[in-house]
């Protein structure tokens, strides 16, 4: 698969932006990354913000009748809403039209639809959504799992989640033996709950896997790890307050630099370095976050995501796709399966 042409379906009304930027996203990825794009929604929304001139060779406009909308709940409106875009979306890649699937729109509609749509893969009990953060060690990135498929999380699903982010760390992000933690209020092994405590034996036990021990809050942007596991709701708090402190940091460095001529100056030159600042903590570089353990290559990405981000998740949902990272997660889970057998 990763020699030919990757074709992505994209939900292009899904998200504060749509169809606008979604739109200029996909289509720079098709330009840039020699994807295939497969716009679904609207055909008269979508080809009104398309430019004039615009290469359809690898574009595609595929039909939904429907979207639906931020407010809705999810798992109704994936069953009552037929076809809406997501739906329509999903079917592509379950009818191999596709090899991969993004949208910015309803997260909870989106992993619904995965699920009925694409089903889990074999030994997975639950899907989680992972999402890549930026370390103090430049391009050294950490994943996070789950961050927010899963409230409540059984020690199994944790031990599963670690194992699929090994894969993705390793064939996607380029680590070798990726180094696995679980997020906890200690280093020690006896620190945290039950759940967390048969978590972490779990995981120590699992020779798919290279535990390095527990992840404490201040651990989780040093670079020590590569993969770290936590049940949803923990994982959510996480990536809403991972996303402020950019904000927060890039907003206080503005107001401290000197103001005047010489603040001028200074800024100039601190220009380039400002920029790469906002590079490692932005969440467009990264774009979407990934819902691992369903059958297809899925990307989530933010409702509030414009053109880059939406490029951004393209290009990662291009690389699962070129390294075969659905294909090794079954390999690695009928290994597992026949080790717990």
């Amino acid at each position: 698969m990763g020699s030919t042409c990757a074709r992505i379906a994209i939900d292009a009304m899904g998200g504060d932006h749509a169809p606008n930027e979604i739109v200029a996203g996909a289509l720079r990825a098709s330009e840039e990354l020699g994807v295939k794009v497969l716009l679904v929604g609207d055909p008269q929304q979508i080809k009104a913000v398309m430019p004039p001139k615009t290469s359809l060779e690898r574009v595609e406009i595929v039909p939904a009748e429907e979207a639906i909308a931020m407010d809705e709940e999810p798992l109704n409106a994936v069953r009552r809403k037929r076809k809406a875009s997501i739906n329509v979306a999903m079917d592509l890649v379950k009818n191999q039209q596709a090899d991969a699937v993004f949208s910015a729109g309803h997260s909870g509609a989106a992993m619904a639809a995965a699920l009925l749509r694409l089903g889990r893969l074999p030994g997975i009990d639950r899907p989680a959504i992972g999402t890549v953060f930026p370390t103090i060690m430049a391009g050294k990135p950490v994943l996070i799992l789950d961050v927010g498929a899963n409230v409540d999380c059984r020690p199994k699903f944790l031990e599963q989640f670690a194992v699929m982010g090994s894969i993705y760390s390793q064939y996607v992000l380029g680590t070798d033996t990726p180094k696995v933690g679980l997020l906890n209020i200690g280093e020690e092994d006896t620190k945290g709950n039950e759940q967390v405590l048969r978590a972490h034996q779990l995981l120590r036990e699992n020779s798919l896997i290279n535990f390095v021990g527990n992840a404490e809050g201040r651990d989780v942007l040093s670079g020590q790890f590569d993969v770290i596991v936590c049940d949803g709701f923990m994982g959510n708090v996480l990536l809403k307050f991972a996303e402020s402190l950019g904000g927060v940091i890039l907003q206080i460095l503005r107001e401290e630099l000197p103001q005047g001529l010489h603040g001028q100056i200074g800024t100039a030159l601190l220009k380039p370095n400002l920029k790469r600042i906002k590079q490692r903590m932005d969440h467009a570089e990264h774009g979407g976050a990934l819902l691992l353990g369903v059958a297809g290559v899925c990307f989530i990405g933010h409702g509030s995501s414009q053109a880059p981000s939406i490029f951004s998740a393209i290009r990662m949902a291009k690389e699962a796709v070129d390294n075969q990272v659905l294909q090794r997660l079954q390999s690695q889970y009928e290994i597992l399966q026949r080790d717990h057998g």
